[in-house]
């Protein structure tokens, strides 16, 4: 096989290898995989967990969904986020991404004096890295509180389904 050849196939191996995407909405099915889980923690506050792979911010909406929706389900209006965690880098999406260094050194081999200056470009081919969102959350019945970390569970439903 020609040398070019074998660079395409790498290059492709490499390219879709590295197209990992969010899966649907959805509970998590094992240990390490995408979706939400929830734990209660007392009668009317939960630990909604939602774990994905890309930019973060598609996954805090998607436990914001989630968080949404239980509340719903026990019977409540609105929920506030009293703790926030968020595990992801903001380039998590992966993708290539160009990379450009300079450098430059001198020193002594031998006898002689040495200088020189490099320049290097490289590629990184890593594909969409995992992200998780963890909110701990308090539900209430009735008027939504003027807190900026409460939430209207219907309203954020309407909000967010779309992008789902």
């Amino acid at each position: 096989m020609k040398p070019f050849a074998v660079g395409l196939i790498a290059f492709s191996a490499l390219t879709l290898g590295a197209c990992a995407s969010l899966a649907p909405y959805g509970p998590q099915q094992s240990a390490r995989g995408q979706g939400f889980s929830e734990q209660r923690i007392e009668g009317d506050r939960f630990r909604v967990t939602y774990n994905g792979v890309g930019a973060p911010g598609p996954v805090v909406d998607r436990a914001l969904f989630r968080a949404a929706q239980l509340t719903v389900d026990q019977g409540y209006d609105w929920f506030e986020v009293t703790q926030r965690w968020i595990d992801g880098r903001p380039d998590s999406a992966g993708g290539v991404r160009p990379s450009v260094s300079i450098g430059a050194g001198s020193g002594r081999y031998g006898g002689y004096r040495a200088s020189g200056v490099g320049v290097g470009l490289g590629l990184d081919l890593s594909g969409p890295q995992p992200t998780s969102t963890t909110l701990e959350i308090v539900m209430g019945r009735g008027q939504r509180p003027d807190r900026p970390g409460a939430y209207d569970a219907r309203g954020v439903q309407d909000a967010v389904r779309p992008r789902l």
